[in-house]
């Protein structure tokens, strides 16, 4: 696209560049909500070395943007093209690339701008070394200078950014991006562990246009004194944030921690760093280092001040991903007690697997349970309690529970053993909408297996044999449990056939948003008849794995239990 027709770079259906760009007083770029440049003014041509034809209409990002060594920068890891596509105020420093081919290094501002006609658009604006700023004043490159506004949209986006995830590993990565360059040249993190220890988890510096983890820096530190008035012993105990110099340690050290620090200024090159701690609402949970090498000008109280507001959000934000750690791994303790371990059944093999609901605290209210009658028959079940927290798996503990203290003392039919549990389910457990399966096996005359069971509102059983055929039980199914009506429930029976495999699970693996159940239900008959050969244990996995919706399809618990019947007379070995 040539520049003909438009006056100083600008384009027809653009915002002309004569008309906002030029009148800055310095060089300035107008991109579309693609990233294409759609206006220039003069001294943007001038400091790239490129006239207008030859940038408008071209990608910002392609056809200027490069890393230091003047290949192109991954779109992934810009900033700038980031900033520009989400249309957020943003600056930084790069390397851009000029009309004859060299490089160029920038400091570049984006900020969001209304084109013509009101349309969506993003201007950027450059300071090169003899770039003027508005108002004829020659900018501080070197000066990392945040006006009020600045600091403002830092501080939301900061929020935002470390108090949507949970996870603590992804806040401090977050952190990171917000800090350098835009702040400092380096990141240092120090997390105070739950057993009292230091660890310094990141040592980050900004290397054309990512971040660069210096791992040989991080790692474990000294014991923090309890008296020391040194920077980051003082802020570890949550007494005080704190400007700092090499100098700062160049006397006889009073601790590690002072010689890990002379160690990390030493490697780091930096000549002026702040340290604020981290503070969460209960504890100090670290301390958080900005520190400057390549740029002269040293940290100011100000960026101490600044330090102190990031500290305060990203203390709330670690402590949140703590405490929900801490319930993680509660509720997956509780669970692993929950789930029972399947009895060894001579002749038969069994299975069972249990996959978490993915953004649930790692329990729910689908279970499985086998286990051995005194008549040596064996009792099988899968069910379902509505909801995937820890209420619904006290309520699932409760009803399995009941279920088999039924199944032991009264030695009925799997109908009467459910009408049973239907009665005292409500009043005892206190959980409604609780769907199941449950059935009994007992070897035949004959040395074969019968199964026979009933059904409570759950998705039916998968009969599957050696040779891939496929059958649902859907036999003896009536109501769900606890809807107080106390129906009369049937039952059921078959006889497995030899090295047959019997599938029971819960509707997460079938279930699917936007989806007929019935397609669900088809999908896991097509993938166990292709893995009819396999492993029982193979058999599980692949299942799961290959019949499951994903993540944006269905985001419940899932649990499978799977038997595998032997050769007549034979092994339980395939």
């Amino acid at each position: 696209m040539t520049g003909d027709g438009a006056r100083d770079g600008a384009v027809p259906g653009a915002l002309p560049s004569t008309e906002v760009p030029a009148l800055l007083g310095t060089a300035a770029c107008v991109v579309d909500d693609r990233g294409v440049i759609v206006a220039v003014n003069s001294l943007a041509e001038r400091l790239l070395g490129a006239a207008a034809s030859d940038l408008v209409g071209g990608d910002a990002h392609d056809l200027l943007h490069r890393d230091r060594h003047g290949q192109p920068l991954a779109r992934s890891r810009c900033r700038m093209e980031e900033a520009v596509l989400a249309r957020r105020a943003c600056d930084g420093r790069g390397w851009f690339r000029r009309g004859d081919g060299t490089l160029t290094e920038l400091y570049w501002l984006v900020t969001p701008c209304a084109g013509e006609g009101g349309r969506r658009a993003t201007m950027v604006i450059f300071y090169g070394a003899n770039a003027e700023a508005p108002g004829g004043q020659k900018p501080d490159l070197d000066r990392t200078t945040l006006s009020e506004l600045d600091r403002l949209a830092l501080l939301a986006e900061t929020t935002t950014q470390l108090t949507s995830t949970f996870d603590s590993e992804e806040a401090l990565r977050r952190l990171v991006r917000l800090a350098i360059p835009r702040l400092a040249d380096w990141v240092v993190v120090d997390l105070i562990t739950e057993v009292d220890e230091v660890e310094r988890t990141i040592v980050a510096h900004h290397r054309d246009g990512v971040p660069f983890f210096r791992e040989d820096l991080q790692g474990p530190m000294p014991p923090v004194p309890a008296e020391s008035p040194m920077p980051l012993s003082r802020a570890l105990r949550g007494a005080a944030s704190t400007l700092v110099t090499p100098a700062t340690y160049q006397g006889p050290p009073d601790s590690g921690v002072a010689i890990e620090q002379r160690r990390l200024f030493a490697a780091t090159g930096m000549h002026s760093a702040a340290i604020a701690p981290i503070r969460g609402v209960r504890e100090v949970l670290g301390a958080l280092t900005l520190g400057r090498s390549d740029r002269p000008d040293p940290m100011s109280a100000t960026d101490l001040s600044l330090l102190e507001d990031i500290t305060r959000r990203a203390g709330v934000a670690l402590e949140n991903a703590r405490l929900y750690q801490r319930q993680r791994k509660v509720a997956e303790t509780m669970q692993r007690h929950l789930l029972p371990q399947l009895p060894s059944v001579p002749g038969l093999q069994m299975a069972a697997r249990y996959l978490a609901a993915p953004d649930a605290s790692q329990v729910g209210g689908d279970w499985y349970d086998a286990f051995t009658l005194s008549d040596g028959s064996t009792a099988l079940a899968i069910g379902d309690v509505v909801g995937h927290d820890l209420d619904a798996a006290a309520g699932m503990a409760q009803v399995r529970s009941m279920l088999r203290a039924y199944a032991w003392t009264h030695r009925e039919p799997p109908g009467t053993t459910v009408s049973r549990l239907d009665e005292s389910v409500v009043p005892v457990a206190g959980v409604s909408m609780v769907t199941l399966v449950f059935g009994i096996l007992r070897r035949t005359e004959e040395g074969g297996w019968h199964l026979s069971w009933t059904n409570a509102g759950h998705p039916p059983p998968l009969l599957v044999t050696h040779d891939g055929r496929t059958r649902f039980l859907t036999e003896g199914h009536g109501m769900l449990l606890s809807t107080g009506l106390s129906p009369s429930r049937t039952e059921a029976g078959v006889v497995l056939p030899p090295r047959a495999t019997l599938v029971l699970y819960t509707d997460g693996l079938v279930e699917a948003r936007g989806r007929a159940i019935n397609d669900g239900m088809d999908r896991l008959r097509r993938h166990a008849a292709s893995l009819a050969h396999r492993p029982l244990a193979a058999f599980t996995d692949l299942l799961l794995q290959r019949a499951r919706p994903t993540r944006s399809e269905n985001d419940d618990d899932v649990a499978v239990l799977t038997l595998r019947t032997p050769e007549h007379g034979g092994s339980a070995t395939d």
